[in-house]
């Protein structure tokens, strides 16, 4: 259900949702193949962490933002640096992370 809200929110937002994937080896697959200007990334995914998914997409130079309810201090160190967007969070407070996050990127439009 929250995975449809955040659909809905992006396609306002004049994007592309590619997704969202329920399962880890979903998530992989996506991150090492589908063309994507940004992620958006729940730390938890079935019960595992998404860490792996954002070493894929760092790697790849694509930007992504962590949606977790613990913030970015419940982040490991390396990961600390990237955008993170508190949940529950608001309708604008994803407008504005993805509206910073796409800033530089070749897709981004004042769409958000």
């Amino acid at each position: 259900m929250i995975a449809m809200l955040v659909e809905d929110m992006v396609l306002d937002f004049g994007s592309e949702v590619v997704g969202p994937a329920a399962k880890m080896a979903d998530a992989i697959s996506l991150a090492q193949s589908a063309t994507l200007d940004a992620a958006i990334l729940d730390v938890n995914v079935s019960g595992s962490v998404i860490f792996p998914v954002a070493e894929i997409l760092s790697k790849r130079g694509i930007p992504y933002i962590f949606a977790t309810g613990y913030g970015s201090t419940g982040l490991p160190p390396r990961f600390q640096r990237h955008p993170t967007l508190p949940k529950p969070f608001t309708y604008q407070s994803l407008a504005e992370v993805l509206r910073d996050v796409l800033a530089n990127q070749p897709c981004h439009t004042e769409a958000a």
